[in-house]
């Protein structure tokens, strides 16, 4: 699963990095949970790249119950074409998630231990994400995501039992055209020798905290998997 995440990369590395023209000032965030707003690349009507900004937590377009949004975060690789929440969005709707790293939680003596996993030299990368639109009772449109996990590689395995589909960059492109319909082969682990795992504050259990030592390494026991606080395993 992936509860929580971040992106503190340049607006314009950010551009560079996923093909689009350079955005608007995007603050960097340390600590992105469930309900929060964040940009993800998506096609515009014309199929060029832009980014958008989107709530976490999918709203399928026909649901009636926006409380659904805290059960959507992920979306299993496994059944995502299939799955009624977001079959829809599969076919129509994919996105990529921009970030810089993500969280999963151990246990440890004493409590739960969050670690940090991203890229070894600290670049940006994309999960496989899905969006979706959904208007509410007052008639608003408001755009919504999901990030789709699959089986861990031998990294992540040591943390925990499911990790965010990571893109290679060559694989950016077929994702976003939703008439590559056979996309499922891209919902794959990414490779683990190229990512690394290190434990960080456990300031990172508290949403509203977000600054930069969030990811600063920190010295722990060694720990045992568990699921992260206050969210469920997908």
């Amino acid at each position: 699963m992936c509860g929580r995440y971040e992106l503190h990369t340049h607006p314009a590395a950010t551009a560079l990095a996923f093909g689009i023209p350079i955005p608007a000032e995007v603050t960097p965030r340390y600590n992105v949970a469930p309900s929060q707003l964040q940009p993800v690349v998506r096609l515009d009507k014309d199929g060029h790249r832009e980014l958008a900004t989107m709530r976490w937590g999918l709203l399928p377009h026909c649901t009636k119950d926006k409380s659904i949004g805290h059960k959507t975060i992920n979306a299993r690789a496994e059944t995502v074409a299939t799955a009624p929440a977001f079959r829809d969005a599969f076919k129509r709707h994919r996105c990529l998630v921009p970030a810089t790293g993500f969280y999963e939680w151990m246990k440890v003596a004493g409590g739960k231990q969050p670690y940090h996993i991203s890229m070894i030299d600290g670049s940006p990368f994309a999960f496989a994400g899905l969006w979706s639109s959904w208007k509410n009772p007052e008639g608003e449109w408001i755009n919504t995501y999901t990030i789709v996990t699959t089986k861990p590689n031998e990294l992540a395995a040591k943390v925990h039992d499911r990790m965010p589909v990571i893109l290679v960059v060559e694989d950016y492109a077929r994702w976003l055209d939703v008439g590559a319909t056979n996309a499922t082969d891209l919902l794959r682990a990414y490779p683990a020798d190229e990512m690394q795992a290190y434990p960080v504050s456990t300031r990172d259990n508290t949403p509203k905290n977000d600054d930069a030592a969030l990811i600063e390494r920190v010295e722990v026991p060694e720990p045992e998997p568990c699921t992260p606080p206050g969210v469920d395993e997908d």
